[in-house]
């Protein structure tokens, strides 16, 4: 199924960069000298939902469609693709906005929630005011993907080579997209790693994909927050190079999701359903 339509209006202002040069004064082994360097940039972009202001989020400025259909669906303000009506992007005197159009009854529902924040790199919890609102009820995932070790550790293999940004900078957050024949198909990064997540997610939707065929790679710990997000889209295998939480592990556990962490060069470990990783 085709993705919400995208929707841009003119900018008012360049598009903003994802990196800057600047200058550094840099020491090594004892001696100092003045060089150039690369950094990644970061910009805070309201997302708004029938043009009623919802959040705040600090991000790379790019894949901003992307990164609102994904964040609307990993945080469960729609129940699927087809309630998003539409994104636009905005930029006015230098400050960027997306507008999205959600079903009726799912805006109604937001307005109840009475959020409206301001969000550091990421979001975490995202402002939700209950924790039955932070720790959502998951459908349970069955969908018998098989990966094997070699082909995960290609994949892991491959992935640096697919990070534009982090090449120069290496200090964005990557999350990939990988068919278990077919290696990755798709990668987004950004400054913060839910934002990386929420990106895929929503290039995946609105490319049509189905998300479960393929599992996901993320260059950052696993949290719940990414356990969650991927566990709402039906992602049945999330690798993570870094270690889970105890709370994401019990949380890939009770809904079917294969979590493993600490996914390096000839290593990696399974934290929960082992059974799409036979090895």
């Amino acid at each position: 199924m085709p993705g919400p339509e995208t929707r841009r209006d003119p900018p008012a202002t360049a598009t903003p960069t994802t990196s800057a040069g600047v200058r550094v004064t840099r020491w090594r082994d004892g001696c100092t000298e003045s060089a150039s360097d690369v950094v990644a940039e970061e910009a805070p972009v309201a997302l708004r939902y029938q043009g009623t202001p919802y959040v705040v989020m600090m991000t790379t400025p790019a894949d901003l469609e992307d990164l609102a259909v994904g964040f609307t669906l990993s945080e469960g303000l729609v129940a699927e693709a087809a309630e998003i009506r539409g994104v636009r992007t905005i930029s006015e005197a230098g400050a960027l906005a997306i507008d999205i159009d959600i079903a009726a009854p799912r805006f109604a529902q937001l307005l109840q929630r009475q959020r409206n924040l301001s969000a550091r790199t990421g979001c975490g919890l995202c402002g939700a005011e209950t924790l039955e609102g932070a720790i959502r009820q998951l459908a349970p995932i069955t969908t018998p993907l098989a990966v094997s070790a070699p082909a995960l550790h290609a994949a892991l293999a491959e992935l640096a080579a697919r990070q534009p940004l982090n090449q120069p900078t290496g200090s964005v957050h990557a999350a990939a997209w990988v068919l278990p024949d077919g290696g990755i198909q798709l990668v987004r990064e950004d400054v913060g790693r839910h934002n990386a997540l929420d990106k895929l997610i929503g290039a995946l939707v609105r490319a049509g994909r189905d998300i479960a065929r393929g599992y996901v790679i993320i260059t950052s710990r696993a949290s719940y927050e990414m356990v969650q997000k991927a566990a709402t889209v039906c992602v049945p295998l999330l690798v993570a190079v870094s270690a889970p939480t105890a709370f994401a592990i019990r949380l890939a556990e009770n809904c079917g999701m294969t979590l493993a962490g600490f996914a390096r060069p000839g290593q990696h470990v399974i934290y929960a359903h082992p059974e799409r990783l036979p090895g």
